[in-house]
């Protein structure tokens, strides 16, 4: 029974995409050949695969099939009825409040609490020092690959924000002041750090909470361990608001997406794909030039790896959460020959703290929102982007969509056009299955290669004493 119930979703998927394509086909030749009969038929094909997408999608409830419907929706409305579209924005301006209105406190409980949560007794000092020496020189190295990539592809220059925003410009020399070097002490420390968080001032709240979070750390256990609990229910209530907001984000994804499709036309999709593709290349090219040179200095037998790896990576990847494959990870390294000791400090810690996947993520994507604006980043200040998302970047490794929310406040602290925010929520399922899985392939990696320098590392080539 079962079996022919997943023939029916299989064919009922495959019509519905079908008749979306032909509707779309339909919809580009009537506004490029202006042929009136090919509208009526684009229209009832749209509506058809809308209606054949919505009977698959109803009984999985899930929320990245239904914001993928959006997207179709969206594109639909944008290409047939444009008059309506522009009228869709209200529902990507609505999400966009509601990310604003948590992300500055959501990244202050993080951070405080990753920060002092993980200050532990001397007996661990020194593999808490190796080990986040190396998740920093890898992060940055993924966050300076992004970078590069998105710099050298430039896929978001033909999106201009005026596209997106209606005819609303960026001017770099406007916002050049914010990002200038005489203003770097004024725009990383507020001096007062409640006017930072009532302005969500990110990168001021950022530095507030490193330095709260130490401060908390020195403190003796009894004194520390109430705040940290306090700091703990905050963070997973903010999560649970973070789940409640994210349950409009069909409805922004949709909306934006229809609205963006009535001014520039289904290109819009196009520039999508091709960061999705920048993204996928950047990461092969982070494997390469990243995580290779780290195993193979390490001597880290890679054939032995790659088997211990292959199923926590292909659960991360599936899952789209790196948290998913923590289990099995932990458990396969063992069985690789990292002892229980680096096991238990090394993959839990890097799930904070070494997030190489959602880093490369976050440089190639704010980077594309800046060419989407026209608005240009010098390398000083790209360099100084670059340092504060090594900062908001911790904490985010196995919450799906988090990352998002890093992106949120760093287009914001930045300047860059926030409104195209739903454009790229459109397409983050997709680039959030290769964030899960060098997020959790990265931490299978570290504990390997600290197991290595500290010689608990039990492989072929290092037998047991």
């Amino acid at each position: 029974m079962r079996t022919n119930d997943n023939s029916s979703a299989k064919s009922l998927l495959i019509l519905s995409v079908a008749l979306c394509a032909a509707g779309f086909m339909a919809s580009v030749l009537a506004s490029r050949l202006y042929v009136p009969h090919l509208r009526p038929l684009a229209v009832t094909l749209h509506v058809s695969a809308l209606l054949l997408l919505g009977l698959w999608a109803l009984p999985k409830r899930s929320l990245a099939i239904w914001i993928f419907w959006s997207m179709v929706a969206g594109l639909a409305i944008g290409l047939d009825a444009p008059g309506l579209a522009v009228h869709l924005r209200f529902f990507s301006d609505l999400f966009l409040w509601l990310i604003k209105m948590i992300m500055v406190p959501l990244i202050l409980c993080v951070l405080i609490g990753g920060i002092a949560g993980h200050a532990g007794s001397q007996g661990i000092a020194r593999l808490a020092i190796k080990s986040f020496i190396y998740f920093e020189i890898l992060t940055t190295a993924a966050l300076a690959i992004g970078m590069l990539t998105i710099n050298f592809w430039k896929v978001g220059a033909n999106l201009t924000a005026a596209n997106v925003r209606g005819g609303a410009t960026y001017s770099s020399a406007a916002q050049s002041q914010h990002l200038g070097t005489n203003a770097v002490v004024p725009f990383v420390v507020s001096a007062n750090p409640i006017h930072a968080l009532a302005e969500n001032h990110v990168l001021q709240t950022v530095v507030f909470a490193i330095l709260f979070g130490i401060a908390l750390s020195r403190l003796s256990d009894d004194r520390r361990r109430p705040i940290l609990e306090v700091l703990k229910s905050l963070t997973a209530t903010m999560f649970q608001v973070t789940n409640l907001i994210m349950y409009t984000a069909p409805f922004a994804v949709g909306g934006a997406l229809a609205y963006s499709v009535a001014h520039s036309g289904a290109g819009v999709m196009i520039g999508l794909g091709k960061l999705i593709a920048a993204f996928y290349c950047a990461i092969a090219a982070f494997i390469a030039f990243g995580m290779l040179p780290a195993a193979l200095l390490a001597r880290i037998p890679l054939r032995q790896f790659l088997i211990a790896i292959a199923e926590p990576a292909a659960i991360a990847f599936a899952t789209s959460t790196s948290e998913a494959a923590l289990p099995i990870a932990m458990e396969n390294m063992e069985k690789f020959g990292v002892s229980e000791r680096i096991i238990g400090f090394v993959i839990p810690t890097g799930y904070s703290f070494n997030l190489a996947g959602s880093a490369l993520y976050l440089s190639l994507a704010a980077i594309f929102l800046a060419q989407a604006a026209n608005f240009h980043l010098s390398w000083s200040q790209q360099i100084v982007m670059l340092g504060a998302m090594i900062l908001t970047s911790k904490g985010v490794a196995g919450i799906p969509r988090a990352v998002f929310l890093v992106l949120a406040a760093t287009a914001a602290s930045f300047h860059l056009p926030v409104d195209m925010l739903p454009l790229l929520l459109g397409v983050d399922v997709i680039m959030d299955m290769g964030r899960a899985m060098i997020n959790a392939t990265g931490n299978c990696l570290a504990s390997a290669v600290v197991a290595r320098w500290e010689g608990e590392l039990l492989t072929p080539n290092q037998p047991a004493n």
